[in-house]
């Protein structure tokens, strides 16, 4: 059967995380995951999503903090977790359970660190783009923890 554009898409990033890996230095090859790399390069764009959404409710439209979070937020994330379940951890389970287990992460990420974090820190007088940096930090530990040993984890 030949492989389709999209499934040799699919291989080739998951090998150049491979390759990249392989290469680090100091041993960090023998505890960086090769997912963990796709999910920096996959959420590091994501992330420039939420804040270019963030930055146009609330600085363009004017948009309460909490609710222009909650937007970029939700629209990031919708993009994360396809290409996560794609491109990173290629998952090939039922999409309703696992969308499900998903969400409930997000649901507490979203509560403990994007709204909790930024929302405390820009109380606190720091500038809204540097509390949702902050917190996003948090959240990117919180994610792949969840998505790597959670959501997607291997039927053993």
């Amino acid at each position: 059967m030949a492989k389709t554009e999209s499934t040799r898409v699919v291989e080739r990033f998951h090998r150049a995380c491979e390759v990249v890996v392989a290469r680090l230095p100091f041993g960090l090859n023998a505890v960086v995951a090769p997912t963990l790399l796709g999910f920096a390069v996959i959420n590091s764009g994501t992330f420039g999503i939420d804040l270019l959404l963030l930055t146009l409710l609330r600085s363009g439209f004017g948009w309460p903090v909490p609710v222009a979070v909650t937007v970029a937020y939700g629209c990031a994330f919708g993009v994360s977790y396809v290409l996560n379940r794609t491109l990173n951890f290629r998952s090939h389970s039922a999409v309703g359970p696992q969308l499900a287990v998903y969400i409930g992460a997000v649901v507490v990420n979203y509560l403990v660190f994007i709204l909790g974090v930024s929302a405390a820190l820009s109380a606190l007088g720091v500038e809204y783009h540097l509390a949702r940096i902050a917190s996003g930090a948090c959240e990117a530990a919180f994610m792949y923890c969840a998505m790597r040993w959670v959501v997607f984890r291997r039927a053993q």
